[in-house]
Protein backbone atom coordinates (compact mmCIF):
# COMPACT_ATOMS: atom_id res chain seq x y z
CA UNK A 1 0.00 0.00 0.00
CA UNK A 2 2.77 2.38 0.97
CA UNK A 3 4.62 1.44 -2.19
CA UNK A 4 1.48 2.08 -4.27
CA UNK A 5 0.97 5.52 -2.73
CA UNK A 6 4.67 6.32 -3.25
CA UNK A 7 4.46 5.24 -6.88
CA UNK A 8 1.33 7.33 -7.40
CA UNK A 9 2.90 10.39 -5.82
CA UNK A 10 6.05 9.92 -7.87
CA UNK A 11 3.95 9.60 -11.02
CA UNK A 12 2.03 12.75 -10.13
CA UNK A 13 5.25 14.62 -9.49
CA UNK A 14 6.67 13.54 -12.84
CA UNK A 15 3.43 14.44 -14.58
CA UNK A 16 3.39 17.91 -13.04
CA UNK A 17 7.04 18.42 -13.84
CA UNK A 18 6.39 17.34 -17.39
CA UNK A 19 3.55 19.82 -17.69
CA UNK A 20 5.75 22.78 -16.72
CA UNK A 21 6.70 25.01 -19.64
CA UNK A 22 10.33 24.65 -20.62
CA UNK A 23 12.55 27.57 -19.66
CA UNK A 24 14.17 29.00 -22.79
CA UNK A 25 17.94 28.86 -22.56
CA UNK A 26 20.03 31.54 -24.27
CA UNK A 27 21.69 30.30 -27.39
CA UNK A 28 25.45 29.79 -27.23
CA UNK A 29 27.87 32.12 -28.98
CA UNK A 30 28.41 31.25 -32.62
CA UNK A 31 30.83 32.09 -35.41
CA UNK A 32 29.79 33.02 -38.92
CA UNK A 33 31.94 33.84 -41.94
CA UNK A 34 30.74 35.92 -44.87
CA UNK A 35 32.10 37.62 -47.96
CA UNK A 36 31.74 41.17 -49.17
CA UNK A 37 32.26 42.15 -52.81
CA UNK A 38 34.04 45.45 -53.23
CA UNK A 39 36.08 47.54 -55.63
CA UNK A 40 38.27 48.98 -52.89
CA UNK A 41 40.34 45.90 -51.99
CA UNK A 42 40.91 42.41 -53.45
CA UNK A 43 37.41 41.01 -53.78
CA UNK A 44 35.53 39.33 -52.31
CA UNK A 45 36.85 40.01 -48.84
CA UNK A 46 36.08 37.50 -46.11
CA UNK A 47 35.12 38.54 -42.59
CA UNK A 48 34.21 36.50 -39.54
CA UNK A 49 31.56 37.45 -36.96
CA UNK A 50 31.23 36.19 -33.38
CA UNK A 51 27.68 36.56 -32.05
CA UNK A 52 27.33 36.57 -28.24
CA UNK A 53 25.13 34.18 -26.25
CA UNK A 54 21.50 35.30 -26.43
CA UNK A 55 22.02 37.33 -29.61
CA UNK A 56 18.76 36.09 -31.13
CA UNK A 57 16.81 37.04 -27.99
CA UNK A 58 18.33 40.51 -27.65
CA UNK A 59 15.63 43.18 -27.78
CA UNK A 60 17.92 46.07 -28.74
CA UNK A 61 20.82 46.40 -31.19
CA UNK A 62 24.12 45.28 -29.67
CA UNK A 63 27.44 47.15 -29.60
CA UNK A 64 30.00 46.45 -32.32
CA UNK A 65 33.61 45.51 -31.59
CA UNK A 66 35.93 45.51 -34.58
CA UNK A 67 38.83 43.20 -33.68
CA UNK A 68 41.78 43.53 -36.07
CA UNK A 69 44.35 40.80 -36.73
CA UNK A 70 48.12 41.14 -36.97
CA UNK A 71 50.49 41.13 -39.93
CA UNK A 72 50.54 37.39 -40.59
CA UNK A 73 46.87 36.87 -39.72
CA UNK A 74 43.49 36.82 -41.37
CA UNK A 75 39.85 36.65 -40.30
CA UNK A 76 40.62 33.32 -38.61
CA UNK A 77 42.16 35.39 -35.82
CA UNK A 78 38.68 35.78 -34.34
CA UNK A 79 38.25 32.03 -33.90
CA UNK A 80 41.59 31.87 -32.10
CA UNK A 81 40.58 34.73 -29.79
CA UNK A 82 37.12 33.32 -29.17
CA UNK A 83 38.04 31.66 -25.82
CA UNK A 84 39.43 34.98 -24.54
CA UNK A 85 36.28 36.84 -25.61
CA UNK A 86 33.99 34.24 -24.05
CA UNK A 87 35.97 34.41 -20.80
CA UNK A 88 35.57 38.20 -20.86
CA UNK A 89 31.82 37.85 -21.37
CA UNK A 90 31.52 35.36 -18.52
CA UNK A 91 33.51 37.57 -16.14
CA UNK A 92 31.69 40.77 -17.05
CA UNK A 93 34.81 42.34 -18.58
CA UNK A 94 32.91 42.83 -21.83
CA UNK A 95 29.15 43.19 -22.37
CA UNK A 96 27.42 41.21 -25.13
CA UNK A 97 28.85 42.64 -28.34
CA UNK A 98 29.01 41.55 -31.95
CA UNK A 99 32.69 41.01 -32.78
CA UNK A 100 33.90 41.32 -36.38
CA UNK A 101 37.31 40.52 -37.88
CA UNK A 102 37.97 41.21 -41.58
CA UNK A 103 40.76 39.56 -43.56
CA UNK A 104 42.95 42.59 -44.24
CA UNK A 105 46.04 40.72 -45.47
CA UNK A 106 49.29 42.54 -44.60
CA UNK A 107 47.82 45.89 -45.54
CA UNK A 108 48.59 48.02 -42.45
CA UNK A 109 44.85 48.82 -42.74
CA UNK A 110 45.83 51.60 -45.14
CA UNK A 111 44.72 53.19 -48.35
CA UNK A 112 47.78 52.56 -50.54
CA UNK A 113 49.67 55.44 -52.09
CA UNK A 114 48.91 54.26 -55.64
CA UNK A 115 45.22 53.74 -54.87
CA UNK A 116 45.35 50.03 -55.76
CA UNK A 117 43.99 49.00 -52.35
CA UNK A 118 41.98 51.13 -49.93
CA UNK A 119 41.62 49.19 -46.70
CA UNK A 120 40.79 52.06 -44.37
CA UNK A 121 38.08 53.28 -46.74
CA UNK A 122 36.75 49.75 -47.18
CA UNK A 123 36.36 49.14 -43.46
CA UNK A 124 34.69 52.47 -42.70
CA UNK A 125 32.52 52.96 -45.77
CA UNK A 126 31.59 49.37 -46.71
CA UNK A 127 32.34 46.74 -44.06
CA UNK A 128 30.82 48.48 -41.03
CA UNK A 129 27.63 49.50 -42.92
CA UNK A 130 27.33 45.93 -44.24
CA UNK A 131 27.64 44.47 -40.73
CA UNK A 132 25.04 46.91 -39.41
CA UNK A 133 22.69 45.95 -42.22
CA UNK A 134 23.16 42.20 -41.81
CA UNK A 135 23.24 42.01 -38.00
CA UNK A 136 21.39 43.80 -35.21
CA UNK A 137 24.24 46.15 -34.40
CA UNK A 138 24.00 49.68 -33.04
CA UNK A 139 24.84 52.60 -35.31
CA UNK A 140 25.79 54.76 -32.30
CA UNK A 141 29.48 55.65 -32.26
CA UNK A 142 29.44 55.27 -28.48
CA UNK A 143 28.52 51.65 -29.07
CA UNK A 144 31.20 51.13 -31.73
CA UNK A 145 34.77 50.34 -30.71
CA UNK A 146 37.92 48.98 -32.35
CA UNK A 147 40.77 46.92 -30.97
CA UNK A 148 43.63 44.95 -32.44
CA UNK A 149 47.01 43.32 -31.94
CA UNK A 150 50.32 44.26 -33.60
CA UNK A 151 49.38 45.38 -37.12
CA UNK A 152 45.83 45.32 -35.77
CA UNK A 153 46.90 47.70 -33.00
CA UNK A 154 48.22 50.02 -35.70
CA UNK A 155 44.92 49.66 -37.54
CA UNK A 156 43.01 50.53 -34.35
CA UNK A 157 45.00 53.75 -34.00
CA UNK A 158 44.62 54.64 -37.66
CA UNK A 159 40.85 54.07 -37.70
CA UNK A 160 40.26 55.76 -34.35
CA UNK A 161 42.44 58.82 -34.99
CA UNK A 162 41.13 59.31 -38.53
CA UNK A 163 37.48 58.54 -37.78
CA UNK A 164 36.53 59.54 -34.21
CA UNK A 165 33.07 60.29 -35.59
CA UNK A 166 32.70 56.52 -36.20
CA UNK A 167 34.35 55.03 -33.10
CA UNK A 168 33.78 55.86 -29.45
CA UNK A 169 37.00 54.21 -28.33
CA UNK A 170 40.01 52.14 -29.29
CA UNK A 171 42.23 49.63 -27.51
CA UNK A 172 45.57 49.21 -29.27
CA UNK A 173 47.79 46.32 -28.20
CA UNK A 174 51.51 46.26 -29.11
CA UNK A 175 50.88 48.40 -32.20
CA UNK A 176 53.31 48.00 -35.09
CA UNK A 177 54.47 51.63 -35.15
CA UNK A 178 57.84 53.37 -35.38
CA UNK A 179 59.26 55.96 -32.92
CA UNK A 180 59.53 58.83 -35.38
CA UNK A 181 57.66 61.65 -37.05
CA UNK A 182 59.66 61.52 -40.29
CA UNK A 183 60.50 58.44 -42.38
CA UNK A 184 64.21 59.33 -42.50
CA UNK A 185 64.33 59.08 -38.69
CA UNK A 186 63.09 55.47 -38.62
CA UNK A 187 65.96 53.16 -37.64
CA UNK A 188 66.36 49.66 -39.04
CA UNK A 189 65.94 48.16 -35.53
CA UNK A 190 62.38 49.49 -35.59
CA UNK A 191 61.43 48.21 -39.04
CA UNK A 192 63.61 45.17 -39.75
CA UNK A 193 60.47 43.03 -40.17
CA UNK A 194 59.30 45.38 -42.96
CA UNK A 195 61.80 45.53 -45.82
CA UNK A 196 62.10 48.18 -48.52
CA UNK A 197 59.96 46.17 -50.95
CA UNK A 198 57.13 46.10 -48.43
CA UNK A 199 57.31 49.84 -47.76
CA UNK A 200 57.44 50.55 -51.51
CA UNK A 201 54.30 48.49 -52.15
CA UNK A 202 52.26 50.65 -49.77
CA UNK A 203 53.94 54.06 -49.52
CA UNK A 204 55.24 54.39 -53.10
CA UNK A 205 58.48 53.53 -54.90
CA UNK A 206 60.47 55.39 -53.77
CA UNK A 207 58.67 55.93 -50.47
CA UNK A 208 56.59 59.10 -50.52
CA UNK A 209 57.87 60.51 -47.25
CA UNK A 210 55.11 63.08 -46.91
CA UNK A 211 52.52 60.32 -47.41
CA UNK A 212 54.26 58.13 -44.82
CA UNK A 213 54.24 61.00 -42.30
CA UNK A 214 50.56 61.70 -42.93
CA UNK A 215 49.78 58.01 -42.32
CA UNK A 216 51.91 57.69 -39.19
CA UNK A 217 49.73 57.48 -36.01
CA UNK A 218 51.86 59.98 -34.09
CA UNK A 219 51.42 62.57 -36.83
CA UNK A 220 47.76 61.62 -37.22
CA UNK A 221 47.19 62.34 -33.53
CA UNK A 222 48.82 65.76 -33.92
CA UNK A 223 46.97 66.65 -37.13
CA UNK A 224 43.60 65.42 -35.84
CA UNK A 225 43.98 66.64 -32.25
CA UNK A 226 41.02 69.00 -32.28
CA UNK A 227 38.73 66.40 -33.81
CA UNK A 228 39.87 63.73 -31.34
CA UNK A 229 39.32 66.01 -28.35
CA UNK A 230 35.93 67.22 -29.57
CA UNK A 231 34.72 63.64 -30.00
CA UNK A 232 36.00 62.51 -26.57
CA UNK A 233 37.59 59.48 -28.23
CA UNK A 234 38.68 57.03 -25.52
CA UNK A 235 42.21 55.73 -26.15
CA UNK A 236 43.96 52.72 -24.64
CA UNK A 237 47.58 52.05 -25.64
CA UNK A 238 49.77 49.22 -24.37
CA UNK A 239 52.88 47.21 -25.22
CA UNK A 240 55.23 44.72 -23.59
CA UNK A 241 58.65 45.90 -22.45
CA UNK A 242 60.28 42.79 -23.95
CA UNK A 243 58.68 43.10 -27.39
CA UNK A 244 60.88 41.17 -29.84
CA UNK A 245 60.22 43.75 -32.58
CA UNK A 246 61.12 46.70 -30.29
CA UNK A 247 57.56 47.97 -30.62
CA UNK A 248 57.81 49.26 -27.07
CA UNK A 249 59.90 52.10 -28.49
CA UNK A 250 57.25 53.13 -31.01
CA UNK A 251 54.40 52.90 -28.51
CA UNK A 252 56.33 54.80 -25.85
CA UNK A 253 57.02 57.50 -28.43
CA UNK A 254 53.32 57.74 -29.31
CA UNK A 255 52.42 57.94 -25.62
CA UNK A 256 54.76 60.89 -25.22
CA UNK A 257 53.35 62.65 -28.28
CA UNK A 258 49.81 62.18 -26.90
CA UNK A 259 50.99 63.52 -23.54
CA UNK A 260 52.69 66.55 -25.09
CA UNK A 261 49.55 67.40 -27.04
CA UNK A 262 47.31 66.86 -24.01
CA UNK A 263 45.29 64.10 -25.64
CA UNK A 264 43.81 62.00 -22.79
CA UNK A 265 44.64 58.30 -22.94
CA UNK A 266 45.62 55.30 -20.84
CA UNK A 267 49.07 53.86 -21.46
CA UNK A 268 50.55 50.63 -20.12
CA UNK A 269 54.08 49.32 -20.50
CA UNK A 270 53.53 45.69 -19.52
CA UNK A 271 56.48 44.42 -17.51
CA UNK A 272 57.94 41.11 -18.69
CA UNK A 273 55.62 40.81 -21.72
CA UNK A 274 56.88 39.86 -25.17
CA UNK A 275 55.12 40.21 -28.53
CA UNK A 276 52.16 37.81 -28.44
CA UNK A 277 52.82 34.78 -26.17
CA UNK A 278 50.94 33.76 -23.05
CA UNK A 279 50.41 37.33 -21.85
CA UNK A 280 48.23 38.21 -24.84
CA UNK A 281 44.93 36.84 -23.49
CA UNK A 282 45.01 38.71 -20.15
CA UNK A 283 46.21 41.86 -21.89
CA UNK A 284 43.38 41.70 -24.40
CA UNK A 285 40.92 41.38 -21.55
CA UNK A 286 42.46 44.47 -19.94
CA UNK A 287 41.73 46.31 -23.17
CA UNK A 288 38.15 45.04 -23.10
CA UNK A 289 37.76 46.28 -19.51
CA UNK A 290 38.89 49.74 -20.59
CA UNK A 291 36.45 49.86 -23.51
CA UNK A 292 33.64 48.64 -21.27
CA UNK A 293 34.31 51.08 -18.43
CA UNK A 294 34.89 54.15 -20.62
CA UNK A 295 32.73 53.58 -23.71
CA UNK A 296 30.29 50.66 -23.78
CA UNK A 297 29.11 50.86 -20.15
CA UNK A 298 30.73 54.02 -18.72
CA UNK A 299 30.98 54.32 -14.98
CA UNK A 300 29.88 57.49 -13.14
CA UNK A 301 32.61 59.93 -12.28
CA UNK A 302 34.33 59.45 -8.93
CA UNK A 303 33.23 62.34 -6.68
CA UNK A 304 34.61 60.89 -3.45
CA UNK A 305 37.12 63.71 -3.01
CA UNK A 306 35.22 66.55 -4.70
CA UNK A 307 35.70 69.03 -1.79
CA UNK A 308 39.43 68.29 -1.57
CA UNK A 309 39.79 68.66 -5.33
CA UNK A 310 37.99 71.99 -5.29
CA UNK A 311 40.31 73.24 -2.55
CA UNK A 312 43.38 72.13 -4.49
CA UNK A 313 42.11 73.80 -7.67
CA UNK A 314 41.56 77.05 -5.74
CA UNK A 315 45.14 76.86 -4.43
CA UNK A 316 46.47 76.22 -7.93
CA UNK A 317 44.63 79.28 -9.25
CA UNK A 318 46.10 81.46 -6.51
CA UNK A 319 49.54 80.16 -7.49
CA UNK A 320 48.99 80.84 -11.18
CA UNK A 321 48.82 77.13 -12.03
CA UNK A 322 45.25 76.98 -13.28
CA UNK A 323 44.25 74.69 -16.13
CA UNK A 324 45.30 76.06 -19.49
CA UNK A 325 48.92 76.56 -18.51
CA UNK A 326 50.96 74.20 -20.73
CA UNK A 327 52.55 71.33 -18.85
CA UNK A 328 56.18 70.37 -19.50
CA UNK A 329 56.62 68.20 -22.62
CA UNK A 330 57.99 64.68 -22.36
CA UNK A 331 59.82 64.96 -25.69
CA UNK A 332 61.56 67.96 -27.20
CA UNK A 333 59.53 67.93 -30.42
CA UNK A 334 55.91 68.92 -30.93
CA UNK A 335 55.17 71.23 -28.02
CA UNK A 336 51.44 71.39 -27.14
CA UNK A 337 49.40 73.53 -29.50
Amino acid sequence: MGRTILSALLGLTLAVAGDRPAVAQPQAARLETAELKTKLVPSPDRYTVLLPPGYDQAKAPLPLLLLLHGGDGDNGFLARMRPVIEQAWAAGDLPPVVVVTPDAKRSLYMDYRDGSQKWESFIVSELIPQVRKRYRVSSDRRQTVVSGVSMGGLGSLRLGFDHPEVFGGLASLEAGIEPALQFDDVKMRNRFQRNDRFFNSIFGDPVDKAFWAKSNPANMAIDNRDKILASDLQIYLEVGDLDMFHLDEGNEFLHRVLWDHQIPHEYRLVHGADHLGKSLGPRLRDGFRFLTAHVLAPQPADTSFAPQKAAIEALRRRMGLADGVPRPPLVSTNAPR
